[in-house]
């Protein structure tokens, strides 16, 4: 009997992460016409460091400073019986969204229920003009009818597979990973 090897693919190295999220930025300076409205708000845990890379690229771009939020979304959850406990973050908006452009942020988009609860939290925070999602990876699966604005890579997957998104500011390191489960 041979001993169970699980595979792990590069998706993304740093070089690849770190254009994707310049791209991101691009589209959502592109897209939203007047920075000044512009509010990026990472869903925590990855999606927090991620909105600060696209704040400072799109200040580099353009000059101008976005402000960056965090948003905890554990309260919103509806499958909080199926993760189990959590230990909430502090949530911190920096302005008032009434009328923003809000882009929420996060690493992966999978089955849309982070969405919906993210959706659910940001309305705590004002009524933006507009909500769009930025999603690093959408690995599909959906179970709401939510789909990312700007995405950086389409990664179809099994719903058994594991995407896993390495930040410098958190792991130490830039990356995207596939993981499959351990094959006999």
């Amino acid at each position: 009997m041979s001993p169970e090897i699980a595979a792990t693919i590069e998706i993304l190295s740093a070089d690849e992460l770190r254009r994707t999220v310049n791209r991101l930025a691009s589209e959502v300076v592109e897209r939203s016409g007047d920075l000044s409205k512009v509010v990026l708000v990472g869903i925590y845990t990855r999606g927090v460091p991620l909105a600060k890379l696209l704040a400072r690229q799109i200040e580099m771009l353009e000059g101008v400073t976005v402000p960056v939020g965090a948003l905890d979304i554990t309260f919103y959850r509806d499958d909080l019986d199926k993760i189990g406990p959590r230990t909430p973050e502090r949530s911190d908006i920096p302005v008032d969204l009434t009328g923003k452009i809000t882009v929420l942020v996060d690493d992966v988009i999978f089955t849309g229920r982070t969405i919906r609860g993210a959706l659910n939290a940001t309305l705590d925070y004002g009524r933006p003009e507009s909500i769009r999602l930025l999603s690093l990876v959408d690995r599909g699966h959906r179970q709401l009818p939510i789909h990312p604005d700007y995405t950086g890579k389409v990664l179809p997957t099994a719903k058994d597979e594991k995407v896993k998104v390495y930040l410098q500011e958190l792991d130490g390191r830039d990356a995207v990973e596939l993981s499959r489960a351990p094959v006999n």
